[in-house]
């Protein structure tokens, strides 16, 4: 059974997390401040933090960006803020995924679910993968069946595929996908990323792998 630390200040939303959590057959602790967080973390032991941004006595940036001086445990922030959640996602910052309020608490149970078995079962994740990609030719592996797909939609399937679950903005992807620092602008993104969704729905119409996050950016969904 694994142990879920839920850090939210609000308590209703605290109360329906717990509940949803208990009744997945999770084991969950409850702290409605950041006061003791790190100390919490520190002499227990928890397979994953819910955690929320809005936070009194210390916010969950700062507490998010303390673990991870001391430990790789999941993270998922919680916020409502969604022009943080670039900064939420950063690698410099270390969170995992994040659920934006209003949420579903079933979809809140399936993120953690997912997250855990990203780190529980890595080579497990990694066969079940359905992308391959062969860098030095340009191609690419889709549930299997080979798939034509231009340089720009090859590079932008292997950013977006690197960190699965992970938000790219249109302005990281440019940056990442452009080398030649050529002026792209955000329409050219959507367009290219329209192209390839289409492409990787031919093959699997049952799984939206490339996910749009609204006025935020993309990502790639695995599970």
């Amino acid at each position: 059974m694994a142990r879920i630390l839920v850090v939210e200040d609000e308590i209703k939303i605290a109360q329906l997390l717990y509940d949803y959590m208990a009744q997945a057959q999770f084991n969950v602790t409850m702290l409605h401040d950041g006061a003791a967080v790190i100390e919490e973390l520190q002499s227990q032991t928890y397979d994953m933090v819910l955690l929320d941004l809005m936070l009194p006595v210390k916010d969950g940036l700062t507490l998010c960006k303390e673990i991870r001086i001391f430990s790789n445990i999941p993270i998922i922030m919680i916020t409502a803020r969604v022009e943080e959640i670039d900064r939420l996602i950063g690698l410099e910052l270390g969170a995992d995924d994040y659920i934006c309020k209003p949420f579903s608490p079933r979809e809140v149970v399936a993120r953690v679910k997912a997250t855990l078995r990203r780190y529980k079962n890595p080579d497990t994740e990694t066969i079940k993968k359905p992308i391959f990609l062969n860098e030095e030719k340009y191609q690419a592996t889709l549930y299997g069946q080979a798939v034509e797909l231009t340089a720009i939609e090859f590079n932008l399937l292997k950013v977006l595929s690197k960190e699965p679950g992970r938000i790219y903005s249109r302005a990281q992807l440019i940056n990442q996908v452009y080398n030649d620092h050529r002026v792209v602008s955000e329409r050219t993104i959507d367009s290219h990323i329209k192209k390839l969704r289409k492409k990787i729905n031919s093959l699997n119409a049952d799984s939206e792998i490339i996910q749009s996050v609204y006025s935020v950016g993309y990502k790639v969904e695995l599970g």
